[in-house]
C-alpha cells in the first residue's frame, strides 16, 4: 500500500518519471548516500569578457523579501543573501568552517587566557565613504545585548562574552568584555571556552555594522529604521542602490571595497517563484540561481546554463511542538499537557514515514535521506553507523498500542492513552510543486497508522507567516516542517538549548542540557572525546526524537553560460573581480 501511496502523491507534482517500484523497506543511510547525484561545484566558461555589465541574480523563493537588510535583525535566508552582497560578515574559514584569517579580519584565538583579538586592517571605508574602525565591530554587540533588543541574535554566544549579562539587564553600562585595544583591534574576553569558538558562527561575533549611521537611532527602533529597510551601508564588493519592497534590489560596485574591485558594474537581485525559475532561466533572464531540486527533471540537460551543487550544512525536519518561549526568563516553557510528550507517538510518527523514497521519488536522489541532527559535511561529528528511522508502519502501530493508543470508537484513529480523541495540527510552508504533495504524503502517512493529523487552517502557509507563528509558538500548530540551517558549528546548543530563541520547538531535557554542557567543555577540546560526546548526542537525540531529520539537501545553482566563472565550494571566497560577463545578456537556450 505505500509504494502506491508515495508514488501517487509523486506523480501528482507533474515532474517526476516515476519508472522504478519503490521498495517496501527505506534505503539505509549508506545506501541513500551512494545513490545521490553528485554535481561540481564550480564552473569556468571561456571567452572574451564585456567591459561591466550587469549580472542578473535569481532568488528563488515562494515568498517577498521580507525586507530586513541587517545581519544584527534579519531572519529570512532570502534577506541574507542580500545582506552577503554588501556586509558580508568579517570572519573568514575554510573548507571544515574552521576560523581562519581569510576575512575581512585577522582572528587570534587564545584558548589558555579565553579571549579572541580581532585585528581590521587600517584605512578601510564604508560604501558612504567614512573610515571603518573597530567601534564598529564593538557596535553590534551593545546593539544585540540591549535590553530593547528584539532580535533573534542575543543567546548563549553573547551572553559567554564576560559583563554582557550584567549589560544586559541594566547593571551596568558597558560591556566589561569587551577590550579596545586601538582603532583597529579588539579582544574580547569570554567566560567560557569551547571548541565551538575555533568554528565559523560557533561564538565569535562576526558581525561589523556603520556606527556612525545608527548611533542616534534607539534600538528599539532600529529594524524598522531607515537604514535597515531602505538604503542600508555596508563594506562589502557591492552597494545598494535601489531597493523595490518585496522584490529586488539593484547593486552597483563598490569602489571603496578592500580587495580588488568586482569586474560587473552592477548586480540586479529578484525574488523569483521555484515554479517559474527554470523556465526563466532558460529563457536567459538571469545568470545565477538556486535551482529547485524536486524539478531536476526539468531542467538536467539544459543547454544555456551549467547546473552547480554542494551538500549544504542544512537539514530538513519535522518538529513537535513542546511548548511557549519565556520573554521574561529568556528560556523555553515546555507544556507537560501536550499530547506530543508521549515519545511513543514521536517515535511512530518517524517509523510511518519513508524518507529515503522521497529522497528518490520526489528529490531524484539530489537530497539523502538524514540519519541525525548533525549534518554530513562536519565528517568528523556526523556519525555514519547511526541509523535513521527505517520505514517501518507496522512498527510504528505496535509502538502506539504499546502505549495505550487505541482506536476505541472504530473511526481508524487512535485515541491517546486517556481515551481522549485528538487532532495534530501540521503547519509547512507553500513554495514549489511539491510543497503540497510532500505535506499531503507525511498527512497520510500518520493516517495510516491511525494518527489522525491536518494541516494548520487546511492549507500550505506562507514562508514569512510560517515562520512568525512558529516563533510566536501558535498554538494552533503541533507539528510542523522545515528546513535548519546549522552555520558553521556542529555544537547544537544554538538550536537546542533551553536559553536559545532559535529552538523553536521549545524542548529540553536534563539529559540534554548535560549533553550541551559537555559539547562545550574544555574537555571537548580533544578530539576523539569531542567526537564521542557527539556520536552519544545524536543516538540520545535519535531516541527522544524531538524533530524527525528527514533529509540532508544538496544546494543547487544555476550559472549561465556567459558568466566566465562561478565557485559555491564551502570556504572559498567568490572573487569577484574574476567574475566576467562573456556576452551583453544572459544566454538563452
Amino acid at each position: 500500500m505505500k509504494k502506491s501511496l508515495i508514488k501517487s502523491f509523486a506523480a501528482s507534482t507533474a515532474v517526476l518519471s516515476l519508472v522504478a517500484s519503490l521498495s517496501p523497506l527505506a534505503l539505509d543511510h549508506v545506501a541513500a548516500q551512494e545513490d545521490a547525484k553528485i554535481f561540481d561545484s564550480k564552473v569556468e566558461n571561456k571567452g572574451d569578457a564585456i567591459e561591466g555589465g550587469d549580472l542578473k541574480y535569481a532568488v528563488m523563493s515562494g515568498s517577498t523579501f521580507a525586507g530586513v537588510f541587517n545581519s544584527m535583525f534579519y531572519s529570512d535566508s532570502t534577506d541574507s543573501q542580500v545582506i552577503s552582497m554588501f556586509n558580508p560578515g568579517i570572519i573568514g574559514y575554510n573548507e571544515n568552517f574552521e576560523v581562519d584569517s581569510s576575512g575581512f579580519a585577522d582572528i587570534d584565538i587564545d584558548q589558555d587566557n579565553k579571549q579572541v583579538t580581532i585585528t581590521i586592517p587600517k584605512d578601510q571605508k564604508w560604501d558612504d565613504g567614512e573610515p571603518i574602525t573597530i567601534d564598529d565591530v564593538i557596535f553590534p554587540y551593545y546593539v544585540i545585548g540591549h535590553k530593547d533588543y528584539a532580535g533573534i541574535r542575543y543567546g548563549a554566544d553573547y551572553e559567554n562574552v564576560e559583563g554582557m549579562e550584567e549589560y544586559h539587564n541594566g547593571e551596568s553600562e558597558e560591556i566589561s568584555g569587551l577590550e579596545r585595544v586601538d582603532d583597529y583591534t579588539l579582544t574580547v574576553h569570554y567566560k567560557e571556552f569551547s571548541p565551538s569558538m575555533l568554528q565559523a558562527g560557533g561564538g565569535i561575533s562576526a558581525y561589523m555594522e556603520p556606527e556612525h549611521i545608527f548611533k542616534d537611532i534607539e534600538v528599539k527602533d532600529m529594524e524598522d529604521s531607515e537604514p535597515v529597510r531602505k538604503m542600508p551601508v555596508g563594506f562589502g564588493p557591492f552597494k545598494v542602490e535601489s531597493i523595490t519592497p518585496g522584490e529586488a534590489v539593484k547593486f552597483v560596485r563598490n569602489d571603496n571595497y578592500y580587495k580588488d574591485l568586482a569586474a560587473v558594474d552592477s548586480v540586479t537581485m529578484e525574488i523569483v517563484n521555484p515554479s517559474t525559475i527554470v523556465a526563466e532561466l532558460k529563457a536567459g533572464h538571469y545568470d545565477v540561481a538556486s535551482l529547485p531540486s524536486d524539478q531536476y527533471e526539468t531542467f538536467k540537460d539544459a543547454k544555456n546554463f551549467k547546473t552547480l551543487g554542494v551538500l549544504a550544512n542544512t537539514y530538513t525536519y519535522i518538529a513537535f511542538k513542546f511548548g511557549t518561549w519565556d520573554d521574561e526568563k529568556g528560556e523555553i516553557k515546555m507544556d507537560d499537557s501536550k499530547i506530543v510528550n508521549n515519545k511513543a507517538l514521536r517515535q511512530a510518527m518517524a517509523y510511518a514515514i519513508d524518507n529515503a523514497a522521497v529522497t528518490q521519488e520526489f528529490y531524484q536522489g539530489i537530497r539523502i535521506a538524514a540519519n541525525s541532527h548533525i549534518t554530513p559535511n562536519f565528517k568528523d561529528y556526523n556519525n555514519p553507523d547511526q541509523k535513521g528511522y527505517e520505514f517501518n508502519p507496522d512498527k510504528a502501530k505496535q509502538l502506539l498500542a504499546d502505549a495505550g493508543f487505541k482506536d476505541t470508537n472504530n473511526d481508524g484513529f487512535v485515541e491517546d492513552p486517556n481515551g481522549n480523541e485528538f487532532t495534530l495540527h501540521f503547519a509547512s510552508m507553500s513554495g514549489g510543486e511539491t510543497a503540497e504533495p510532500l505535506a499531503q504524503y507525511y498527512i497520510q502517512s500518520w493516517q495510516q497508522v491511525g494518527i489522525h493529523v491536518e494541516l494548520t487552517d487546511g492549507k500550505l502557509m506562507e514562508m514569512n507567516s510560517f515562520y512568525d507563528r512558529i516563533q510566536n509558538d501558535d498554538e494552533n500548530i503541533d507539528i510542523y516542517q522545515a528546513a535548519m540551517g546549522v552555520g558553521g558549528d556542529p555544537n547544537p546548543r544554538g538550536l537546542w538549548g533551553r536559553s536559545e530563541p532559535f529552538n523553536y520547538a521549545r524542548w529540553g531535557s536534563g539529559e540534554n542540557d548535560k549533553f550541551l554542557e559537555q559539547m562545550s567543555s574544555p574537555e571537548a577540546f580533544d578530539a576523539k572525546a569531542r567526537q564521542k560526546m557527539y556520536y552519544d548526542w545524536q543516538k540520545y537525540m535519535m531516541e527522544e526524537i524531538p524533530s524527525i531529520p528527514t533529509m540532508f539537501r544538496q544546494e543547487l545553482t544555476a550559472v549561465n553560460n556567459r558568466v566566465s566563472n562561478w565557485d559555491i565550494t564551502i570556504g572559498n571566497d567568490l572573487e569577484w573581480s574574476q567574475v566576467k560577463l562573456l556576452a551583453d545578456s544572459p544566454i538563452a537556450e
